[in-house]
């Protein structure tokens, strides 16, 4: 589903699938075909092995080398369907025969890295979850090699579309019961809930499995961060359609946009490609919040200095009034959105506080950049912002504080003449 979603946003899709089909799989193919979810029309990318589609769309796991299709119904990682009764011997392949496969494609190497990584981590869950070493790991071939195609699929169209940062929704995993060759398991099956550790997830109304380990290692691989949907100017949208049909349409959707909190926006807040100055920055940050009323200004002091010290974008306190009428402060730290969890952290550890509120924020901000001017004082950094057409140069602080003791003047003064020297053109800047 995901490989179909983005192959929706590839310009060539014919060009796409004939460098899939030919990248040195033997015996699979992949086509794309017209699919319709609760009225929506999208694509579903069929995978067949030896001319037959394969159900389960995901790397599975075996204990043992041989069975007989009429032994049991078979199952990959809870897709159940029945074999042909006949005497039949599958082979199965271990995660070092993966590596082999996947190295011999005829992909970049960028592919093929990627492709290994969210195999390990797949290697790695099916280990755990089964208490075998993962050299001992084995992928049933016909279910493995449907799964190289769909992993090989998703990295190489990663790698075209180049996306400059990737952000999804918690992942629905699905809920009940499903069955699978190791027994009746619960929905997410044991792989599939270990590689979603620390990723925020749910189990939903619809009783079926539907997050694989295939699809939860492709996500912990390429995601950056997990959420709700970010302020963006959508350009593209792809429809990946699943197989199975629910009450609520069977699909992944992928958006393809500029986004604020990937940098600067390239035709400027208005439109205007022309905006002098640059076209600065719209990005997103965290605000964490506080009230505290029982901590010393020292450890106060010690806490923001903290905040300030593991990379906090700024740190500041406000008087207010509390409950119980007494005077407070309010701790405000303005963070990375991907770090929040981590300064919340920090913020409960080393203040008085039960309970840290948060927020994400929308803000403009200049593009920055930093040059060194040789001044007769010494060396000054200057900041220099630029966006919005506006540009701005400040000194840095801490350079004009050491120049104003050597000078024995105030900052103010010690400023003037920096501003002086720049204005007759005395300083020689060095990037």
């Amino acid at each position: 589903m995901l490989l179909a979603a983005l192959f929706e946003l590839h310009e060539n899709k014919k060009e796409f699938l004939e460098e899939l089909n030919n990248i040195g799989l033997q015996g699979v193919s992949v086509r794309a075909e017209s699919s319709y979810k609760c009225g929506i029309k999208g694509t579903r990318i069929v995978v067949e092995v030896n001319g037959k589609e394969e159900f389960a769309h995901s790397a599975s796991f075996s204990n043992s080398h041989k069975h007989t299709h009429d032994e049991h119904r078979h199952t990959h990682e809870g897709h159940d369907h029945t074999h042909e009764e006949h005497d039949h011997t599958h082979r199965h392949n271990s995660y070092l025969n993966i590596e082999q496969r996947i190295n011999s494609l005829k992909v970049s190497n960028i592919v093929k890295k990627n492709a290994l990584e969210v195999y390990k981590l797949i290697a790695e869950a099916e280990s755990h979850a089964h208490g075998v070493p993962v050299k001992q790991i084995h992928f049933h071939e016909v279910g493995e090699m449907d799964a190289v195609a769909d992993i090989i699929g998703v990295c190489m169209l990663m790698e075209e579309l180049a996306p400059d940062r990737i952000i999804a929704s918690p992942v629905c995993t699905g809920s009940g019961l499903v069955r699978c060759m190791h027994g009746i398991l619960p929905v997410p099956a044991p792989a599939t809930a270990y590689i979603l550790r620390d990723i925020p997830s749910y189990g939903g109304e619809i009783k079926a499995e539907l997050c694989t380990p295939t699809g939860a290692a492709i996500l912990k691989h390429f995601v950056d961060e997990f959420g709700p949907m970010p302020e963006m100017r959508v350009q593209k949208i792809g429809y990946g359609m699943g197989k199975k049909d629910f009450e609520t349409a069977n699909c992944v959707r992928v958006f393809c946009g500029i986004s604020n909190i990937c940098g600067s926006d390239p035709v400027g807040i208005n439109g205007d490609e022309n905006n002098a100055g640059g076209s600065g920055q719209n990005n997103q940050v965290a605000e964490l919040q506080c009230n505290l009323d029982d901590m010393t200004a020292e450890a106060l002091g010690f806490a923001c200095q903290t905040l300030m010290e593991a990379g906090a974008l700024d740190v500041f306190t406000i008087a207010c009034g509390m409950k119980k009428e007494r005077p407070g402060v309010l701790l405000v730290c303005l963070c990375d959105t991907a770090k929040a969890d981590e300064f919340a952290a920090l913020i409960l550890k080393y203040t008085t506080t039960f309970g840290v509120r948060k927020a994400v924020l929308s803000r403009y901000t200049l593009e920055r950049e930093t040059k060194t001017a040789l001044t007769q004082y010494g060396k000054v950094r200057l900041k220099i912002g630029r966006g919005y057409g506006v540009t701005k140069t400040k000194p840095e602080y801490e350079d004009v504080a050491k120049m104003a003791k050597t000078q024995d003047c105030s900052i103010s003064e010690m400023e003037r003449l920096i501003w002086e020297s720049i204005e007759r053109g005395e300083l020689r800047v060095k990037n």
